[in-house]
């Protein structure tokens, strides 16, 4: 397949073939199970404090005829403690149980509850292959509420990646016909219920993903416009091409990251990470010998005084 290469200005540079990576079928279950893995290995554990709910001082005595017993009140055997009393009379109040007011919950969440997910590597690699190649299809794109220019899908040209302001980022993604795009996107809402008191107040929505060859300084000249996301290549992930597993995100690639994915094979099944220099991999291995240990003082003396000290010993 074969796309426009579009520069800074919108005018064609030229066209470039896509690499394998995009010719994968498209798989929702597997992005879903990708995205869900992502999604779970970044939850924090969470629950009740140990022993909370249960620190009243709620003891009842079951023997007939004792202090603040409970036994001949014809009442049950529930842990209770004292609201108010007169002499040995008293006005219990359940307590520690479930449903008493202050007591434990029933079957709490539990800190130690493992939380995080696993995905072979396989798979989650073949969900990048399958969530990218589904960025390149307009119909699934549009579909997913993206308001897309004429041209998508599109390569960009690499001289983008070395933008310095954030003003001239925005004023390039207008250029290239994602102006709507940026509209939609730049609507925030405060979000209904508790979780705008727990540090999520805004709902903020997605809008285009750019990806880039290596560090540049895009990735901070456009971290401030809302609803853009900006990532390297390497870094790509089901979350960030499907985010919550909804296919076909508005992608534009850089000619450098077309690149470098072609020329590297990322998130193919033979990808074997950074290959690294030979020079490093020696020098690595230099220092893991291990240095001759140092003589003692025996081994530098004479061989009669060496025999002198094997004797003492045995």
């Amino acid at each position: 397949m074969k796309l426009d290469v579009l520069s800074i200005s919108k005018t064609t540079v030229g066209k470039k073939d896509l690499p394998r990576q995009f010719n994968e079928l498209i798989r929702p279950d597997l992005i879903k199970r990708a995205v869900e893995a992502i999604q779970a290995n970044s939850r924090q554990p969470y629950g009740a404090k140990k022993g909370a709910g249960m620190r009243a001082s709620a003891e009842l005595s079951r023997r007939r005829r004792d202090y603040r017993g409970s036994y001949g009140h014809g009442i049950s055997r529930v842990q209770r403690k004292i609201l108010s009393r007169r002499g040995t009379n008293m006005v219990w109040v359940g307590a520690v149980i479930p449903g008493t007011v202050g007591g434990r919950i029933a079957h709490p969440p539990k800190p130690y509850k493992i939380l995080s997910k696993k995905i072979n590597r396989k798979e989650k690699r073949k969900a990048i292959r399958s969530a990218m190649a589904a960025t390149m299809v307009r119909s699934i794109v549009e579909k997913r509420g993206h308001i897309v220019p004429k041209e998508y899908p599109f390569i960009i040209e690499s001289k983008i990646e070395s933008l310095v302001q954030t003003k001239a980022v925005k004023a390039v993604l207008e250029r290239l016909g994602l102006e709507k795009e940026l509209e939609r996107a730049s609507q925030i809402k405060i979000r209904a219920g508790r979780g705008k008191m727990r540090g999520r107040r805004y709902k903020v929505k997605k809008g285009p993903l750019i990806v880039v060859s290596h560090v540049c300084p895009l990735l901070k000249t456009a971290a401030n416009i809302p609803g853009v996301d900006i990532v390297e290549v390497n870094n790509v992930n089901a979350h960030v091409l499907a985010p919550g597993a909804d296919i076909g995100r508005l992608t534009l690639f850089t000619e450098a990251a077309v690149e470098r994915l072609a020329k590297e094979g990322l998130f193919m099944n033979n990808y074997k990470g950074p290959k690294i220099e030979k020079k490093k991999i020696a020098a690595a291995e230099k220092k893991e010998e291990k240095k001759p240990a140092k003589k003692t003082v025996q081994e530098k003396a004479t061989p009669s005084a060496k025999k002198a000290g094997e004797k003492t010993k045995r």
